[in-house]
């Protein structure tokens, strides 16, 4: 199970070692609690987290008073150098990667599609790709298709550390999946201990709706929120939820921006499923109005799927996430210049769907819920950082600040004040869909692995020194477990 980093570090030229570090007197802050005090890190792992600790010879002191010392976001939800429909998007591993960490993110995981119908080409192609990052990373496998070989390869990629499977009730023609295919997948997942993911939409339902909108004239960008309405993402999500029900298998939910979804998940976890639902930074902070600007560049750079939401919707994501209902925040950063989105300037169809916001998720969370009193800054971890690790079995390795755990840090200066522009952040994305939002506190020190990655505004470490981290399917599984249940009977959940 830790394949991927052993074939990835036999080919790369050795990296630096990491430093001793002392991070003083700043308050340091996990999903359970929050303390005043030192962090002591050691070979890239935390050593010591107490109050006074004594500086040890040579360490370099990192003044963090009047800040918050937290674990490093973890963004379980990316699309670097994604290739579709001929484009590839313009933020790569190392790109994306001055991104995340100048945003406080130090461990995301990205989507990697099979090669030639090979889940292991593709995860390899994928291995390549990530020749250059700059911080940890992990990867989730897509199934497109059923047969005894993706049965097989599924096995293969949990070998070499894959413990998630992401499922497509959209993009007809492309990615998405049967109901057949989709259940079979998550007998499949329950089998090897990995968590099944899905993307709850309606592609045949979208389908009509697009091409009905664009015969009636509607050509622009306000198409593609108009032929995905949020009763049909609610429709997607609560079909999901259920077959995952009728297997007695576990659930995560990717990208929900919509109150409909948002409610099916609850009723799922009211009904005892073990269910994770995922918000966007974009979906608390952003909304649908741009995208039916007049302004095409605009409008274009927010097309996503699902589509942004109403006020309404966003409101109530923020209120899921506040009490629990909704359980992590994410991205889905898919980088797509202006240039390639015009490709849809004349048919909506043909805008690349994504936005950005690997390196504003932090940011973005800490404005419009802690500031706004929504939510504590133990929550925060918790929301952005925790909960991931703990889904995807890399917890404690990560999402912790305490003894033996990497040494992924940020520290945040909460009184600082900064405006998210395209103009200043580091993705080689050319507009921001955040473009002039005010934030009250900021990231200013970044540590990945016991080594300073950004401080001062700069990135201080060099391409290779990422690395690919398996994750423990242990883990997966410890989370993952079902109450006992009598009913449960034959699909009921078995520990391996």
């Amino acid at each position: 199970m830790r394949l991927c980093v052993v074939l990835l570090l036999a080919t790369w030229p050795l990296l630096t070692t990491a430093e001793t570090l002392l991070i003083k007197g700043g308050t340091v802050v996990n999903a359970e609690d929050e303390q005043r005090a030192d962090v002591l890190v050691k070979d890239g792992k935390i050593a010591q987290v107490a109050s006074g600790l004594k500086t040890p010879k040579g360490a370099v002191v990192v003044d963090a008073n009047g800040k918050y010392v937290m674990p490093g976001g973890i963004d379980p939800h990316t699309h670097l150098e994604f290739l579709m429909g001929g484009r590839t998007g313009v933020d790569d591993f190392h790109s994306g990667h001055r991104a995340a960490l100048a945003g406080g993110t130090t461990f995301h995981i990205d989507f990697v599609l099979p090669l030639e119908g090979d889940m292991m080409k593709g995860l390899k192609n994928y291995w390549d790709k990530a020749s250059n990052a700059l911080m940890d990373y992990g990867f989730h496998m897509a199934v497109l298709e059923w047969s005894d070989k993706v049965a097989k390869d599924m096995a293969t990629v949990v070998e070499a550390g894959v413990n998630s499977f992401k499922f497509f009730f959209a993009y007809k023609g492309a990615f998405m999946v049967t109901d057949e295919t989709y259940l079979k997948g998550l007998m499949r997942c329950k089998e090897l201990g990995a968590l099944p993911m899905i993307h709850a939409e309606n592609g045949d339902a979208i389908e009509i709706m697009q091409g009905l909108l664009y015969n009636q004239g509607i050509r622009g960008p306000e198409g593609h929120s108009l032929s995905r309405p949020a009763f049909i993402e609610g429709e997607g999500t609560g079909r999901a939820v259920r077959l995952a029900r009728l297997v007695n298998a576990p659930l995560y939910v990717v990208h929900v921006n919509s109150r409909d979804a948002a409610l099916e998940i609850e009723a799922g976890l009211e009904a005892g499923q073990r269910l994770w639902g995922e918000a966007l930074a974009g979906g608390i902070a952003l909304t649908d109005e741009p995208c039916f600007s007049p302004d095409f560049k605009k409008a274009a750079a927010h097309v996503m799927s699902p589509p942004l939401r109403s006020k309404s919707h966003q409101v109530h994501l923020k209120q899921a996430l506040a009490s629990g209902k909704l359980q992590l925040i994410a991205t889905d950063h898919c980088g797509w210049n202006s240039s390639q989105k015009a490709a849809g300037r004349h048919d909506f169809r043909a805008i690349p769907n994504g936005i950005h916001g690997i390196e504003e998720r932090l940011h973005v969370a800490w404005e419009d819920l802690v500031n706004s009193d929504m939510i504590s800054r133990s929550d925060f971890v918790r929301l952005t950082s925790t909960e991931a690790a703990k889904a995807f079995g890399i917890y404690p390795d990560k999402g912790v600040i305490a003894p033996g755990s990497d040494a992924d840090i940020i520290i945040l200066d909460p009184e600082k004040k900064h405006v998210l522009s395209a103009a200043r952040h580091f993705s080689n994305i050319d507009t921001s869909v955040y473009e002039g939002k005010s934030i009250k506190g900021q990231v200013v020190t970044t540590i990945s692995r016991g080594r300073i990655a950004f401080a001062d505004g700069q990135i201080k470490l060099k391409a290779g020194a990422g690395r690919c981290s398996a994750a423990a399917l242990a883990g997966v599984r410890r989370y993952m477990l079902y109450a006992p249940s009598s009913r449960a009977g034959l699909f009921g959940w078995r520990s391996r």
